[in-house]
């Protein structure tokens, strides 16, 4: 009879069963008995880590203690490289993380200079520091890539070098390719550790933590915090140092992942916001999770940098300059339409308005109330659009205000009064009859004209305070030939034109005219006609607006001129000391009779305040306090309109603040008036404030 079930399979399985029970109870005993203590260890097993503490960045703040810069505590996702490339799949992982950071908005960062799609080619915008990481990134890999590899040929290497299978398209090995790059290329440059996103989002966050990605970290790390929308020329920025900025700011230990100021403000005060790094003990298991910290040395936070700018008054300014601007060029828009339905419209002559800068100044101290500078940016995004903004139209990122460099026109006229009075040239009842054209030269083919003769007037004879306010060209070039370039050029430097302003911030020194450097700014020898052209602000004499703004202010006080250093004050990280504050420092003087500097004053008061000067006169009229100023029409060339110039100071009696405005292809300086009104307006406010923390416009304690 046949049987379902045999004995002898029944003791074969028998045999089997208590073979697999015999390994597991050996296996088991072994892993808990044996080395049961070990893997206990392990798993409770520590490890300590010595971390630096990055110190908070000073705050930087206006002349009343309003913050314009300060910090907010923010997350940065970094990878541990360790981890995630001992994993089975770190390309998945990373671009499963890119796709992740993409879908919450969040940026991450990717120093591949490479065009994210097909066909790939390198970045047009590429950066210095891309350039600079790029060449690392080449240099032991000569065997594997040509000296020049193209795009197409980086992309392949690096599918092979990072084992991006086929099964990712070009794209998503390219975003790949972009991460491990970027870790890579640190060790080349021997820069800040990789951190893959900065300033991370909550959800983003939230979401990395739920999902347990291999390989991530998440920090704690301060970013700068805008409080203000304006002075983006001033502030500046900060970002991580470069390899050369390494080797500057190691020698004061800077940690190598430090961030530092890179312009304006943050890079002039760099050594009194950073702070200094502290050491924490970071004692963690071996499932990652923090068990304590142990600070070795405190972070000291950064000092805390009190500018002289007025925040009021530079919101106000860059309102009025770019409102004021774009006024003009609709109006610029309505005269090109009526030539052009004319006929007598010349399309070849350069007649846009490019930009301009406004800057306002304390007459008794030399301090910058408010420096704009049009067109600007964002300074809270100029990192991640520096490339965009550097092919925008108009150069946003040139700060006008302090590099632009100007003819100033007739707004030189007072300083070749001055020069002339004190020189003994001429004296304040001296009167010179104006022909219309200067002709002393005219058998050696020069004979410069004075612009009313243009309209086929001359002016009446007249003493140095009416030709300032006729703006009398023949006045100033029979001054000017009498008192040579020579001296006219010692006036001008005393005066801050030509010269240093004692900024702290990158600028230019402009140039007065001379005979020295003629060559290099023209190209042509120096002729008589020069020291002519010199003494009404032509030749190749080119100032800045700071500088224009400075030397309205030092007429207005008598000749005295003060240091333009943008720094009130410097307290420590808690406010509690101060570690300066700024006196007003002379550095240089006009020493000339008080009676000279009163015909000089009058002149400059009559230029808006006589009826003569009916554009001038309708625009001041109304005015709460009585002010004087100078216009100047900077000439370009043929075929370019003429720079608009204006300066003037108030009151009258006693100076408080002067302006300088300057208007690229402007026309007249006399067309850019009514901006540097708004802004005296506004300054006369301002003074007007019932708040008491700002009636009496001193410095916060």
């Amino acid at each position: 009879m046949y049987k379902l079930v045999k004995p002898g399979r029944v003791f074969a399985l028998t045999v089997i069963f208590f073979v697999i029970i015999s390994v597991y109870l050996v296996f088991l005993y072994r892993l808990q008995i044996i080395e049961g203590e070990k893997y206990y260890n392990q798993s409770n097993e520590i490890s300590t880590e010595e971390k630096t503490v990055t110190a908070a960045r000073g705050n930087i703040l206006d002349r009343y203690g309003r913050i314009l810069i300060s910090n907010k505590e923010c997350y940065n996702i970094k990878i541990d490289t360790t981890k995630l490339f001992a994993s089975d799949d770190p390309n998945r992982v990373i671009l499963e993380l890119v796709n992740m950071v993409r879908g919450y908005g969040d940026d991450y960062t990717d120093d591949l200079p490479i065009t994210n799609t097909q066909p790939f080619e390198y970045d047009p915008n590429m950066t210095e520091i891309q350039r600079t990481m790029l060449k690392a990134y080449f240099k032991d890999k000569s065997e594997y890539l040509s000296e020049d590899p193209t795009a197409v040929e980086l992309m392949s290497y690096m599918r092979t070098r990072y084992e991006i299978d086929n099964s990712y398209t070009a794209e998503e090995m390219r975003l790949i390719a972009g991460v491990r790059y970027s870790i890579n290329v640190r060790y080349a440059i021997n820069t800040a550790d990789y951190i893959f996103v900065e300033d991370a989002s909550m959800g983003l966050i939230s979401s990395i933590m739920e999902n347990k990605l291999t390989g991530i970290q998440v920090s704690r790390a301060y970013v700068r915090d805008y409080n203000t929308d304006y002075a983006a020329h001033l502030l500046g920025y900060v970002g991580l140092m470069t390899q050369e900025e390494f080797e500057k700011y190691s020698l004061k230990s800077y940690a190598n992942d430090a961030y530092v100021g890179k312009d304006g403000v943050e890079y002039a005060f760099e050594d009194y916001l950073h702070g200094k790094d502290g050491k924490v003990e970071e004692t963690r298991n071996a499932a990652g999770t923090i068990l304590s910290t142990v600070y070795t040395q405190e972070p000291e936070p950064g000092n805390h940098v009190y500018l002289t700018i007025d925040s009021v008054l530079q919101e106000q300014t860059e309102r009025i300059l770019a409102n004021g601007i774009t006024s003009m060029r609709k109006t610029r828009a309505t005269e090109r339409a009526e030539g052009i339905a004319r006929g007598d419209y010349d399309p070849e002559i350069k007649d846009e308005i490019t930009g301009g800068a406004a800057v306002v100044v304390n007459v008794k101290t030399g301090e910058p109330l408010a420096i704009a500078s049009y067109p600007t940016y964002d300074v809270s995004t100029v990192i991640d659009k520096y490339a965009e903004l550097l092919q925008e139209e108009n150069a946003p990122l040139f700060n006008r205000a302090l590099m632009g460099a100007y003819a100033p026109g007739s707004a030189f006229k007072p300083c070749t009064a001055i020069a002339s009075l004190t020189e003994g040239i001429i004296n304040t009842e001296t009167k010179v009859k104006c022909e219309g054209v200067f002709t002393k030269y005219a058998a050696e083919g020069y004979a410069p004209e004075c612009w009313i003769w243009q309209q086929g007037y001359t002016h009446p004879e007249e003493n140095v305070s009416t030709a300032l306010r006729d703006s009398c060209n023949y006045f100033f070039y029979t001054c000017g030939n009498d008192l040579g370039v020579d001296r006219l050029g010692e006036y001008a430097l005393k005066l801050g034109l030509g010269s240093s302003t004692g900024i702290e911030l990158v600028e230019t020194k402009g140039n007065m005219s001379n005979r020295a450097n003629h060559a290099d700014y023209t190209g042509t020898e120096w002729r008589i006609g020069d020291s002519l052209q010199a003494a009404i602000g032509q030749s190749d004499s080119i100032f800045s607006p700071l500088q224009i703004a400075e030397y309205c202010a030092t007429v207005a006080n008598n000749g005295k001129r003060y240091s333009a250093s943008i720094l009130k004050a410097i307290r420590t990280y808690d406010y509690s000391n101060k570690i300066y504050e700024r006196e007003p420092e002379p550095i240089a003087v006009v020493e000339s009779p008080q009676y000279n500097w009163d015909a000089i004053h009058e002149g400059m008061w009559m230029v808006l305040n006589s009826p003569w000067n009916e554009q001038n006169y309708l625009a001041w009229i109304d005015c709460k306090w009585t002010c004087a100023g100078k216009t100047g029409t900077a000439q370009k060339g043929e075929g370019i309109t003429n720079d608009g110039i204006f300066m003037c100071y108030g009151p009258y009696k006693d100076p408080q603040i002067a302006i300088a405005i300057i208007v690229e292809r402007g026309g007249a300086g006399a067309q850019t008036q009514f901006m540097a009104r708004e802004i005296m307006d506004v300054y006369i406010n301002i003074c007007s404030y019932s708040d008491s923390s700002e009636a009496e416009m001193t410095l916060l304690r």
